[in-house]
């Protein structure tokens, strides 16, 4: 699971990517750091290789998602005894919920969305990864 720092410091790093011409490393710690985020090299190049974020033309650019990032969902996480928490793009949670609701997924009691997060109520603990498993296909 990843942690909430690690989640916010990679949401801004791709916010600032998005924003501004950033060509290195240390440029794009300068402007974590002034957004209060302490990030090492080593960290911010962990974060970018995860980002999936590449350099064209000398600068950094976040590449367009494909399969479900493109339609919102970005990670599935097992949380409790029978919840399984999702988070989306920036907006897009109401618009991910509803396809995972027209899904009809047995396993699935409801879901409730944010901003960017949804949560799933699973009918039982063992079925939390098996939910995982579908809604992952549904949004392949």
């Amino acid at each position: 699971m990843v942690s909430m720092d690690k989640e916010k410091r990679q949401q801004k790093l791709l916010s600032l990517i998005r924003a501004k011409p950033v060509s290195t490393q240390g440029e794009l710690a300068a402007h974590l750091e002034r957004a209060g985020f302490a990030a090492t090299q080593s960290s911010i190049s962990r974060d970018l290789e995860e980002l999936g974020v590449v350099k064209r033309r000398g600068r950094y650019s976040v590449p367009r998602a494909t399969g479900g990032a493109a339609r919102g969902l970005v990670s599935l996480d097992v949380a409790g005894d029978a919840l399984v928490v999702a988070r989306c793009e920036p907006g897009l949670a109401s618009a991910v919920a509803v396809e995972i609701d027209g899904a009809a997924i047995k396993e699935i009691v409801g879901t409730i969305a944010g901003e960017d997060t949804i949560f799933v109520a699973v009918g039982e603990r063992k079925a939390q990864r098996a939910v995982i498993k579908k809604i992952w296909e549904l949004f392949g």
